[in-house]
Order: structure tokens, then C-alpha cells, then sequence
């Protein structure tokens, strides 16, 4: 049975990443864990420890804006963590409905965003829907992950890829945070809520099996935006890419992640892949 507490998981993962110094608390000699215990939260936030069992138990999903506003701060909460708890409060609510959640997820591509991606050549870029299926990529995102086994599908989709097929095991030297990154992705916004997500998890708890179950149930559905990939190409060796993502406006429901070397050795290695020799020994 997958959990749907996630106001509560993402509060609780929230403390335990707090250290005592980051809000100014002793550390002490007793702690088990570097995080925060929930009576230090409880106290920062002015609310009773009852309350925040409650919260991250499931107990009480509907906090009010004044406590939410308290946790927020008692946690250190960025402003997108910020609007991420707010969203989890609102997706609480039966009767409200997130933006697209009963909506079919986009497979079309506007022509300005297109030729955006046409715009971004050389570099690796590539366009996603909610489910993380590839609507469309630049020329130079082919030939860095086509070797790697991510877009041969006939409707290739990178969370899938990532969780099913034994090649991304391969690919990504630090799988289990990419893993750990798609699932997040999943959960963002109403997750089983949207049918359409709905349908895509069901189909990943039987063919990724505990390695989808066990991140629903401790993955907060909050992806980062940005980072460093550690990808071992099969061609062009070990590379090191920055990448941003990028949410195009709500109605498209697309985002759009761009990849660029995040050092000299990547740069090469990129443009090695250019020439046609190199392609041709793939």
C-alpha cells in the first residue's frame, strides 16, 4: 500500500536535514541523528509537539496558513520548498483540482518553443511532460544520450528509462540520487491524484518493482532544478554536465532541461561527438 502522506514526508524529511546550528541550537552529546527533533521544530514554530506528530503522521493534513508560515520559517524552507508546502496543503483538500491533473498530458510542441530548442543547438537540451515522456530534443541531446539507450523507445521517457531499463545502472555513476530525482519529479504537483501519473506508477510498481515502491513511500516530491549529472557515455567516456530545468508556462505543462559541460574535460568530450567518426564507431 503507497503511502499518500505527503504533507507529513515532506515535513519530516524537511527536520531531519536541519541541523541544530543551522538554527541555532546546541548539537549535544545525546543525539542520534543530525537533524532536528520534533520539540525543537515545535518550539521554533510556537506550536505543541502534539501537533506536529499529528502533521507528519497524517493526522491533520489542513494546517493553517499561520502555522504553515511558522513551520516554513522554523525550517529553513526555500521560497520553491515554500510553495511546495503550500501546493501539499491545497492537494489535501478533495476538492481541489491542480492545474492539468485531470488534463491528457501535452505531446505537442508550440513552434516558438521549438525553435527555442533549435536556438540552444549545439547543446544537449530536451523537452518533457509531466510524466518525464520526450517530446522533442535538440540534435546534440541524440547523440549524447541515443548511445547511452535512453531514447530508443518508440515514445522514449526518461523516468521510465531511469527505473526499468539495467543500461541506466550503467550510464549514470550516481543512479540512485538520479533515481531518487525521477521519482520526485513524479510526485510533484497531485501525483495519484493525476490519473495519468496514477496510471504510469501503477505500471512502474510492477516493472521497477521495490525500487519505485520504496522512494514513493521516502522521496519528497520536490525534484532540484538544477545540479550536476555524472553521465559514463560509451562513446565519449566519463562526463560531468550542469543542468537546469526550465518550466515553460502552466498551460503547456513542459519543462524544458538543458545541459552544458561543467568542465573542460566535458566541453571536449562533447565536441568529440560531433565528428562524424566518432558517431559512426557507436
Amino acid at each position: 500500500m503507497v503511502s499518500d502522506n505527503e504533507l507529513g514526508l515532506f515535513l519530516r524529511t524537511r527536520r531531519e536535514a536541519i541541523t541544530p546550528a543551522q538554527v541555532g541550537l546546541p548539537a549535544g552529546p545525546r543525539r542520534r541523528a543530525p537533524g532536528l527533533r520534533r520539540s525543537e521544530v515545535a518550539a521554533l514554530a510556537r506550536v505543541s509537539v502534539e501537533y506536529v506528530t499529528r502533521l507528519e503522521q497524517g493526522r491533520d493534513r489542513r494546517p493553517s496558513p499561520q502555522v504553515l508560515s511558522a513551520l516554513a520559517g522554523a525550517l529553513r524552507l526555500s521560497p520553491a520548498e515554500r510553495a511546495h508546502l503550500l501546493r501539499l496543503t491545497k492537494a489535501s483538500d478533495p476538492g481541489y483540482n491542480c492545474l492539468g491533473g485531470n488534463t491528457r498530458p501535452a505531446r505537442t510542441v508550440r513552434p516558438t518553443v521549438r525553435a527555442v530548442l533549435d536556438r540552444l543547438e549545439p547543446s544537449p537540451a530536451v523537452l518533457l511532460n509531466r510524466l518525464g515522456d520526450v517530446l522533442a530534443h535538440t540534435t546534440a541531446y541524440g547523440r549524447l544520450m541515443g548511445p547511452v539507450g535512453l531514447l530508443d523507445a518508440p515514445q522514449p521517457n526518461v523516468a521510465r528509462f531511469v527505473l526499468t531499463d539495467e543500461r541506466a545502472r550503467s550510464a549514470y555513476p550516481d543512479w540512485e540520487k538520479i533515481a531518487d530525482e525521477e521519482v520526485a519529479a513524479l510526485k510533484q504537483g497531485p501525483f495519484r491524484a493525476d490519473p495519468h501519473i496514477a496510471a504510469l506508477a501503477d505500471d512502474l510498481t510492477i516493472t521497477a518493482g521495490e525500487v519505485f515502491s520504496r522512494r514513493v513511500e521516502t522521496v519528497p516530491g520536490l525534484p532540484c532544478a538544477s545540479g550536476v549529472l555524472r553521465l559514463a557515455h560509451p562513446l565519449a567516456g566519463p562526463l560531468r554536465l550542469a543542468y537546469e530545468v526550465l518550466e515553460l508556462p502552466a498551460g503547456d505543462d513542459q519543462r524544458l532541461v538543458v545541459l552544458l559541460p561543467a568542465d573542460t574535460v566535458t566541453a571536449a568530450a562533447l565536441a568529440r561527438l560531433e565528428t562524424p567518426a566518432l558517431q559512426l564507431a557507436g
